[in-house]
């Protein structure tokens, strides 16, 4: 019998509850476990508060889970998403920068509210700001709105709740303030990890892709559910041109409406050697 170690399968692109996935450390890991992955990653949105549970499930399971966040960087009213690896979750400056990421989210939550009120949807975001606030590191963000549409019944799911109110230019829409993909790749890099563009194809950043390398950028991920065939062979050269790592997984967030589960997309296994020897340098 061949060793599970010698068939790598790795996912390094997954979610909890502690920022805006449906399933807990716990149920995450098993999920993953199921899914007969050997490595993962958590990358909850600014917060690291599910990688100490996650890390400790999954070595009962006899998988490799690596430290990892997905971290929301701002530029000329966009979001960029950076993924970190090998980050040091408790690093202090890291956690007074997520501290601040976090309250920009609830900030934003509020003005939603606060628009689709005016739009004549009524959905008390209360108490997500609340849970928030008890939950120490927890983050939040627009698709528990989008969850909130669709159990107050304005939406049939998440995606239409995207498509028609919260998504970039519908009615409910509010930009968001943040840090710019520099000042993110920084941050990654003084927490000890390495940073990877996330999904460049969802955002067109194929042109911004060189002079975030020139910042100090590790990696890009290549392999995601919304990238194509033609999107994989795009950013795998731009990364093979700039000597940058790849990186890729599911995104999953246990949202039915995405059909994703964890391993639907995953990081080749020598994509996987590269990238991990690159974290350990």
């Amino acid at each position: 019998m061949i060793p599970r170690r010698a068939r790598a399968r790795v996912d390094l692109h997954l979610h909890t509850t502690a920022s805006d996935g449906r399933c807990t450390p716990r149920e995450l890991v098993d999920r993953v476990s199921d899914a007969a992955l050997t490595v993962m990653a958590v990358t909850d949105h600014d917060t690291t508060a599910a990688v100490a549970d996650v890390q400790a499930r999954a070595r009962s399971h006899g998988i490799e889970a690596i430290s990892g966040i997905e971290i929301t960087a701002v530029e000329d009213g966009r979001d960029i998403h950076v993924l970190g690896y090998f980050i040091d979750p408790l690093h202090e400056a890291l956690q007074t920068f997520l501290a601040v990421q976090r309250q920009a989210r609830l900030t934003r939550i509020e003005a939603i509210g606060v628009r689709l009120a005016e739009l004549g949807m009524r959905v008390d975001v209360r108490p997500l700001v609340e849970a928030a606030t008890a939950q120490r590191g927890r983050s939040v963000g627009r698709p528990l709105v989008a969850r909130a549409l669709v159990e107050a019944g304005y939406v049939a799911d998440t995606r239409e709740a995207f498509d028609r109110w919260l998504g970039r230019g519908c009615p409910a829409f509010v930009a968001r303030a943040g840090a710019t993909p520099e000042v993110v790749i920084g941050v990654i890099h003084e927490a000890g990890g390495i940073a990877s563009i996330a999904h460049p194809g969802k955002a067109d950043l194929a042109a911004r892709i060189p002079s975030l390398a020139a910042a100090g950028l590790d990696a890009v991920e290549v392999f995601h559910p919304d990238h194509d065939d033609s999107l994989v062979a795009l950013y795998l050269q731009i990364a093979r041109d700039l000597r940058l790592c790849t990186s890729g997984g599911s995104d999953f967030h246990g949202d039915p409406a995405h059909g994703r589960s964890p391993g639907s997309v995953t990081l080749p296994p020598e994509e996987w050697d590269r990238l991990r020897a690159h974290g350990h340098r």
